[in-house]
């Protein structure tokens, strides 16, 4: 009877052994992938999983070539025409401007020396042609700056509003965001959210002083951070630097009618040499292409495209008044 209890709680006590260790391997096994996944994600771990890790930290991508996006990694132009990109609010990379800029002068100037057998005309030609997608760029940018002057002071009167109403300075440029149109909408939008998720607000105005690099938002920018430190009253502050942003932008446009006669005489004296350059081809090509089938020719070509750049530059200085 002895051997038989001892049998059976032998036999228990087997079993129950048995099942913690099961228990217990599998509980460590558990235990190890917890701690498995925490090092991995504090990366603390051993080299090759800290190399498995996703890199986290924003990068950008300058072009979609892999060896160009490299190049322009390492140059100081990269991100200056990043910048430009954003600003025109384009989604273009820096790469594919080049890039576009290249095609543009490589394509005419091929095709302008098969036709003339002259190196002179076809670089210049490829040259003009080639700075045609930085232009356009140079030119949408422009657009989107002179919109958003033109839309800031109803920005700031909907500030003013909400500040008069009992918003805080964060609430109300949260509403400038939701109710104003793009690009003032887009870029407040910016700013708000920057602030909200932990920058402070001088960083974030900073930013969109950047992104839209126009005198009028840094007067917007300085009076808010004067009373930031300073104190008193910022709906006072903001209505009267709108009136201030109205004026200027009145004797802008005063400056602009005044200014009309001397940009036309620009344009007129730029083009109507090129224009009539084509319209004699057309008419004698044999005297035309003396200038660039002969060295005294090609001299005068050139001569006659720094003359007429230097030009444009001039006139472009002299009815370009800041204001």
């Amino acid at each position: 009877m002895g051997l038989i209890v001892v049998l059976i709680f032998s036999g228990v006590f087997a079993v129950v052994a048995l099942l913690m260790i099961a228990h217990g391997t599998v509980a460590s096994e558990k235990a190890r992938q917890i701690l498995a996944a925490l090092d991995s994600a504090l990366a603390i771990g051993s080299p090759e999983t800290r190399d498995q890790q996703p890199d986290l930290r924003k990068s950008e991508q300058l072009s979609g070539i892999p060896w160009l996006n490299r190049k322009l990694l390492k140059l100081e132009l990269a991100p200056r025409l990043n910048t430009l990109l954003r600003q025109a609010d384009l989604t273009w990379t820096a790469g594919g401007l080049l890039t576009g800029c290249g095609l543009c002068f490589a394509l005419p100037a091929y095709l302008i020396y098969l036709r003339f057998d002259s190196l002179g005309p076809s670089l210049l030609i490829g040259v003009v042609v080639g700075s045609a997608p930085f232009v356009w760029v140079l030119s949408k940018r422009s657009k989107r700056f002179s919109l958003f002057e033109q839309g800031l002071p109803e920005a700031l009167d909907l500030m003013v509003s909400g500040l008069r109403a009992g918003h805080s300075l964060i609430a109300a440029i949260g509403l400038v965001a939701r109710e104003c149109t793009d690009p003032v909408g887009g870029e407040f939008q910016a700013c708000f959210e920057e602030q909200k998720y932990g920058l402070e607000l001088k960083t974030a105005l900073d930013h969109m002083t950047t992104r839209i690099p126009v005198q009028d938002l840094r007067i917007v920018s300085t009076a808010i951070m004067i009373q930031s430190e300073s104190g008193g009253n910022l709906a006072e502050v903001l209505d009267k630097t709108s009136n201030v942003i109205r004026e200027r932008f009145r004797l802008k446009r005063q400056v602009a009618v005044h200014t009309a006669q001397g940009r036309l005489t620009g344009w007129v004296l730029t083009i109507l040499p090129i224009g009539l350059g084509f319209a004699l081809y057309t008419v004698n090509p044999s005297m035309m292409s003396i200038l660039w089938k002969t060295a005294i020719g090609v001299k005068l070509l050139w001569a006659a495209g720094g003359m007429l750049v230097l030009g444009t530059l001039v006139i472009r200085n002299i009815v370009n008044v800041d204001v």
